[in-house]
């Protein structure tokens, strides 16, 4: 199963998001603000993959060596789309 989150940290639908990837050990996807998850080991321990969209690292100036977050194209994040088999969670 894949959780998108799109929203910040500092919003609920974002601190949502990663408490339901989190408590459905769901992998991640994280566009859009959502990259800034990334930042000061927000999702430290969390078990499931992380994945970030490379241009939205880029337009928010964040580096793309993101520690336990992988950063990937808008093409690999359709072929994850396609791949899993449980489907997408939700967009937060």
């Amino acid at each position: 199963m894949i959780v998108i989150i799109k929203s910040g940290p500092d919003t609920t639908r974002g601190r949502r998001g990663l408490k339901t990837a989190r408590d459905m050990a769901a992998d991640l996807v994280l566009l859009q603000d959502g990259v800034y998850f990334a930042l000061d080991e927000m999702i430290e321990g969390f078990c499931g993959t992380a994945y970030a969209i490379e241009d939205d690292v880029k337009l928010r100036g964040l580096t793309s060596d993101m520690r336990d977050i992988k950063v990937i194209s808008w093409d690999e994040m359709t072929d994850l789309m396609f791949e899993d088999e449980e489907g997408v969670k939700g967009s937060f």
